[in-house]
């Protein structure tokens, strides 16, 4: 009967653990790019929440709280806070993909071209590269590399303990700033294209009125814009992959 009185508590510790956990991973992975995607089905997140649980559960430090149902309570609240926190921080770079690809349709004329492709109304430059970079994650280990991210999270985040507003708030303009500011860099070249394009159009048009350079123009820009994208591609969606790859090893550092 001891025997079994001590299986009992054990097994109740660890259940009640990786509950702990799971409230925290269930809330990052509905957020996280790639597996919490609105076209994933809701089955499949839950058992992508459940295997990162048995990942990171034993790697975490036991609740220091009892289980009862004020405690649950109270780490349904912080746990769900922390996990979004992380997810929203990460989901902000999903953001910076898809306004950079919303400035480069802009700049060349592509902004109506396939703009329901995915669940939010981005033109098909932005969901080009955010199918790349999101198939780009998913090959260099997003999965292990949010899994390591969740894990330091409980030393950044202790279980329990509801963050600083302040703090919070503060972090929070940080990381739109930073996901703007990326964004901007990445559509770069397309506007940079795209105004040297208007420059030298509005010179053809005062050198030659009578040319109707609209006609000509239009497709030139929108033949640049794809050539352009073609050849910036690669170096645009590495180029975020290595600023989502800072952010998760360093996810509540202070944006420089």
């Amino acid at each position: 009967m001891q025997a079994l009185a001590e299986l009992m508590n054990l097994t109740d510790a660890l259940l009640w653990q990786a509950f702990a956990v799971f409230l925290r991973v269930s809330a990052l992975v509905s957020l996280l790019p790639a597996f919490g995607e609105q076209s994933v089905p809701a089955r499949v997140k839950l058992g992508v929440a459940l295997a990162f649980t048995l990942i990171i559960a034993p790697a975490v430090a036991t609740p220091v709280l009892p289980m009862s149902f004020e405690n649950v309570l109270w780490f349904s609240l912080t746990e769900i806070a922390a996990g979004l926190l992380l997810g929203i921080g990460i989901r902000l770079f999903i953001l910076a993909l898809q306004t950079a690809g919303s400035i480069a349709a802009q700049s060349t004329s592509l902004a109506q071209v396939l703009g329901g492709a995915m669940a939010e109304p981005v033109p098909a430059m932005g969901h080009i590269l955010v199918m790349g970079g999101l198939a780009l994650a998913v090959m260099t280990g997003m999965h292990v590399r949010v899994a390591e991210m969740l894990i330091l999270s409980y030393e950044m985040l202790p279980m329990g303990r509801l963050p600083n507003g302040s703090d919070v708030s503060q972090w929070g303009v940080d990381q739109i700033r930073r996901a703007f500011s990326l964004a901007f860099t990445l559509a770069a070249p397309f506007v940079v294209l795209s105004v040297l394009y208007n420059v030298a159009l509005g010179v053809i048009n005062k050198a030659m009125p009578q040319l109707m350079v609209a006609f000509v123009g239009a497709p030139v820009i929108t033949a640049g814009g794809l050539f352009l994208l073609c050849l910036s591609a690669p170096l645009l969606i590495s180029t975020w992959i290595d600023a989502l790859y800072s952010f998760i090893v360093n996810p509540l550092d202070p944006v420089p």
